[in-house]
């Protein structure tokens, strides 16, 4: 698989030095490679999918750029660049941080680098399905052309390498990550938590698949620390420099062009709540309110939003806060809903359900900058109300409906996968411009064309419609 092997350049932050040249390259330079080439791809190429696949936004009737997407015809061409990124570029960097740091005596970075291959092989397998695991990035061994290995078997290989990241993880040693690390700035606690918290969203993932591997994992969780209020896995970035959102830096490519409005999905739902993270997430038209198009409808006359950053682009200028936008690869109010489920479903002890759901609904105010006062009131609407007294089907309903709507325009990937897993939230509708037909909507990512034409082992390719193994909902 020629895909995987290439060399480390990015032409999208000028930072990177490939670790396969002649010469030693620091791993303290590496890792921060790694994490901008993860946050790359979560942030513009899986962010503009999720986006549209989760109905968050639609196309803009007055452009084209995405309406592949919104029509659910993707090109498996349209899938060789995250591919590659994630491959080629992160997690060779990462294999190169843990045998490098291995040898080097540096436990804490072969910790983080394990850590981050874990959500790296997730990201993938979650939306490609079966990928290379046990023999990628073995090019160094003869092997060219990768076997692809099953998704139940690269989700065991993800909890195995938290394992051994968690086993490796000293809070007091003195070989941690600085201020390269741009996650965390080498707070090995908070790469435990992040771990941790991982490996929770892991197990709950084959909640429908295998409900009793799913609860056995929760529970070797007990007593473990999570991510927090306040302790986002996410990358900050700069108005100046090329070092802008990567989401902002592919819409001034693109000549500013607004491609991406409102869906009326969420607008309508967000409305119907109160939510007041409308005011942050969208723009208002120019009477004042807010309207979203139905999902691919590009005629149907309705007013149009523009959703808010990082993707408004307002008279030809971008709007301020687009380029500083952070990527966030995993939030708290995300470990918060997690932990949320998990105490639903009786399987972890991590604190009241409903307690923790409230958490996570004012977590995600805070995030915004919004009073949490205004989450209480939120929360505390009968149509919010979490149901304390209800079935657990009833509980899992409430508890990812609110997920998908807190990880609105920041989350995006994350917020289709749950979709995906759960069916919820279970008001989403075809894409009117779809060409799928019978109701169906997009339930993977196409193999790439690099790696169709490349690795013989690659599988045949498989429907956009058809479900990854543990979208059994």
């Amino acid at each position: 698989m020629f895909s995987i092997i290439s060399g480390c350049k990015k032409d999208f932050l000028d930072i990177n030095e490939n670790p396969n040249s002649p010469e030693k390259v620091s791993i303290r330079e590496v890792l921060p490679s790694a994490e901008l080439a993860i946050a790359h791809v979560v942030g513009n190429n899986f962010q503009i999918y999720g986006g549209l696949w989760a109905q968050y936004w639609t196309q803009n009737p007055n452009s084209s750029q995405y309406k592949t997407i919104d029509q659910y015809s993707p090109s498996s061409d349209d899938f060789d660049r995250p591919w590659k990124i994630l491959y080629a570029d992160a997690l060779q960097d990462l294999k190169y941080i843990s045998t490098t740091a291995a040898t080097e005596g540096k436990s804490q970075y072969v910790a983080c680098s394990k850590i981050l291959e874990a959500f790296t092989y997730q990201l993938l397998t979650d939306n490609f399905g079966d990928v290379p695991f046990s023999e990628a990035l073995r090019v160094d061994e003869g092997i060219i052309a990768p076997k692809y290995d099953s998704q139940r078997d690269v989700y065991n290989g993800i909890t195995g390498l938290l394992n051994e990241a968690t086993a490796l993880i000293n809070s007091g040693a003195g070989d941690a990550p600085a201020g390269e690390d741009l996650f965390f700035s080498g707070d090995m606690s908070q790469w435990q938590a992040f771990a941790n918290t991982l490996k929770l969203r892991a197990y709950l993932r084959l909640s429908e698949v295998d409900p009793a591997l799913s609860q056995t994992g929760v529970q070797t969780l007990a007593g473990a620390s999570f991510l927090a209020a306040g302790q986002d896995v996410k990358i900050n970035y700069f108005a100046a420099g090329g070092n802008t959102n990567p989401l902002y830096s592919s819409i001034t490519a693109l000549s500013n062009t607004q491609n991406l409005v409102a869906s009326s999905t969420a607008i309508d739902t967000m409305l119907s709540l109160n939510d007041d993270r409308i005011t942050v997430l969208y723009n208002p038209t120019g009477s004042g309110g807010y309207a979203g198009i139905p999902q691919g409808d590009y005629n149907s006359g309705v007013p149009t939003t523009s959703i808010s950053t990082p993707g408004d682009i307002t008279g030809g200028n971008s709007h301020s806060a687009s380029a500083t936008a952070p990527v966030i690869l995993m939030s708290d109010y995300e470990s918060l809903f997690l932990q949320a489920e998990a105490a639903a479903r009786g399987w972890l002890n991590a604190g009241s359900d409903q307690m923790l759901y409230e958490q996570a609904i004012t977590a995600s105010y805070v995030s915004y900058g919004l009073d949490p006062a205004l989450a209480t009131a939120y929360y505390s609407q009968p149509s919010v109300l979490y149901p304390s007294g209800g079935t657990p089907e009833q509980k899992l309903e409430a508890i990812i409906t609110q997920k998908w709507l807190a990880m609105c325009g920041n989350q995006n990937i994350e917020a289709w996968t749950e979709w995906r897993r759960t069916g919820y939230p279970d008001f989403f509708v075809p894409s009117a411009a779809s060409i799928l037909g019978s109701g169906r909507m997009p339930a993977r990512f196409y193999y790439p064309s690099s790696e169709i034409t490349r690795n013989p082992n690659t599988p045949a390719q498989r429907l956009i419609y058809e479900p990854v193994w543990w979208d059994v909902d």
